[in-house]
């Protein structure tokens, strides 16, 4: 292969389940321990793959829409009642 594009397109989708599994456990199937370089490697190809392949909502790092919980929730006010004079 020529090139990391090349690859990405070769790699399919039980590839893709092994790099994921191995970038998790750390371990190959085969019991390996994966280096530094092989796990940063691996997980490029699994985030190249997923650009591609899966959408947003389901690769890796997606956090979903992020706002603030408590704009959902009224919170009352406990320290000053509403007729209290200021």
């Amino acid at each position: 292969m020529s090139s990391f594009h090349e690859m990405i397109n070769n790699i399919t989708p039980d590839i893709y389940q092994s790099l994921k599994l191995a970038v998790e456990i750390g371990k190959w199937s085969d019991g390996g321990k994966l280096t530094a370089e092989q796990r940063e490697l691996s997980l490029q190809a699994m985030i190249a793959w997923e650009i591609q392949n899966l959408p947003e909502d389901q690769r890796t790092g997606y956090m979903g829409v992020q706002e603030c919980g408590s704009k959902s929730i009224e919170v009352p006010n406990i320290l000053f009642k509403s007729d209290a004079v200021h």
